[in-house]
């Protein structure tokens, strides 16, 4: 068979998913997508003051996501190959997360209007972790808006996500368990991904691995 055109690599903050999606990436000779995180104005103040500022931060991230994602379906005119680091469709495990009752219904109207121009991905990858391997993971990497990220609202998402996926049923699905796996660290595990990409064309998969 041959690898698919495109590539989402999900997960929950933390889990790894840009960095594996830019190893994918290299490894495929392929165009990366990554999520506009960093460029959020609202989410440091998000994560002092989620009520205060859960709404203002979820459309600025559904509006970046929408455009990103236009771009990309005219990309793939042209590209190859295309792997990004989140899928559009996740926008609403936030947004049902931290919006109350009436901003949740503004968000519907909104993202029931984006989501027809949005192209799914041929295989997504999902990166599982422990809430507890997440926040080590998210203390780590030292980014000053992360600083206050509560353990609760991180196991919160940690089980929205899985929940969401455990459902997934949009494209065919890879579920790699990141919890004692470095896929940095092991080109051989990044090799038996790839030749499970290449393959996998229905349903779950969950990729067991294997040793190196």
């Amino acid at each position: 068979m041959s690898e698919p055109g495109y590539i989402a690599v999900e997960g929950v903050i933390g889990a790894g998913k840009t960095t594996l999606a830019t190893i994918l990436a290299e490894r495929l000779g392929a165009r990366l997508q990554v999520e506009e995180v960093e460029e959020n104005p609202f989410l440091e103040k998000f994560y002092c003051d989620m009520q205060g500022y859960a709404f203002q931060t979820q459309i600025f991230f559904l509006l970046s996501r929408y455009r990103q994602q236009v771009d990309l379906v005219q990309a793939s005119l042209f590209e190859q190959t295309i792997v990004s680091d989140y899928i559009f469709a996740k926008d609403r495990i936030f947004a049902y997360i931290n919006l109350n009752d009436d901003e949740l219904a503004l968000y519907e109207r909104l993202v029931k209007i984006l989501e027809k121009d949005i192209a799914k991905p041929d295989v997504v990858i999902y990166l599982q972790a422990t809430t507890d391997v997440l926040l080590e993971r998210i203390r780590k990497r030292g980014r000053p808006f992360e600083k206050n990220v509560p353990h609760d609202y991180i196991d919160t998402l940690n089980r929205a996500y899985n929940h969401f996926f455990f459902h997934y049923d949009d494209t065919p699905l890879i579920i790699v368990n990141t919890d004692s796996l470095d896929l940095p660290k092991s080109p051989a595990h990044v090799d038996r991904l790839l030749q499970a990409m290449n393959t996998h064309r229905k349903g779950t998969m969950y990729y067991k691995g294997g040793s190196d």
